[in-house]
């Protein structure tokens, strides 16, 4: 798990390219305006799912984790506090390889509250659970 802010580009001119790409697009774009769900930045290599929702419970939301992608979450608008726990921890559901999607249950090891700006990469190890209300569904 990685987390910081979308315009501190030198602070993590460490990661990968890809991952730089994903957060320069979310720099240089209104991520709002996008339609939802799916828009290409460079193929099946580097793309952002946009996702509008309210946040809610913990217990309304589900654990995911993938297997092939980094998912390099990004908030455009509201709060919300994105759980985190290691794969190893986490009792973990059947793979969809469609969808590079693996469900899991589990205890939070960490969690991050997201305002708008910040970003949270989620390695294959890093199990997440994204959409949790911080203080009030926002």
């Amino acid at each position: 798990m990685i987390y910081g802010s979308i315009y501190h580009e030198k602070t993590y001119a460490f990661l990968p390219p890809r991952v730089q790409q994903a957060l320069a697009f979310a720099r240089t774009h209104d991520l709002a305006a996008l339609p939802k769900g799916r828009n290409d930045i460079d193929g099946e290599d580097v793309y952002v799912n946009i996702a509008h929702y309210t946040t809610g419970e913990r217990s309304e939301k589900i654990w995911e984790a993938h297997r092939i992608y980094a998912d390099v979450h990004v908030l455009a608008a509201g709060t919300e506090r994105i759980d985190v726990s290691a794969i190893e921890r986490m009792k973990m559901g059947d793979y969809d390889p469609a969808r590079d999607f693996i469900p899991a249950a589990g205890e939070v090891d960490a969690s991050v509250v997201m305002h708008p700006g910040d970003f949270l990469v989620c390695l294959p190890s890093d199990v997440h659970r994204s959409g949790v209300m911080v203080d009030c569904p926002a």
